[in-house]
């Protein structure tokens, strides 16, 4: 059974810049779209960004876009998400995950997640 780890949260200012890291053991990630998603307390959870496996075409929510990119190592078997000009209400643990299930190539449309790590915790201060 595949297991994601998440890495790479901290406190940072407003402005600063992350980049989190998410490392798969036990299987590969080849092939497979990935997404990271967050949690903040009291609200929804919601998809940050998202990329296939295939071609690794990249898709962000509007909130985020210009300030994240999502990259993928399948050599390395990692998923990273770079943040920059961070803001406050990025704030939340930020989980990656995905569907190992899932055959086909529109994962990221409306991702469903079945596999996730336990999280990274970012906090930005204004």
């Amino acid at each position: 059974q595949v297991q994601l780890v998440e890495s790479g949260g901290d406190l940072v200012q407003a402005g600063d810049s992350l980049r989190l890291s998410c490392a798969a053991s036990g299987g590969t990630l080849q092939n497979h779209a990935m997404g990271w998603f967050r949690q903040a307390p009291g609200k929804k959870r919601e998809v940050v960004s998202c990329i296939d496996g295939g071609a690794g075409e990249a898709s962000y929510v509007d909130s985020v876009k210009g300030r994240f990119t999502i990259s993928r190592d399948d050599v390395d078997n990692t998923v990273h998400l770079q943040m920059d000009s961070l803001k406050a209400e990025d704030t939340a643990v930020y989980h990656c995950g995905t569907d190992f299930g899932y055959v086909g190539s529109s994962w990221c449309r409306n991702p469903a997640f079945d596999r996730w790590g336990q999280g990274t915790q970012v906090t930005v201060s204004s």
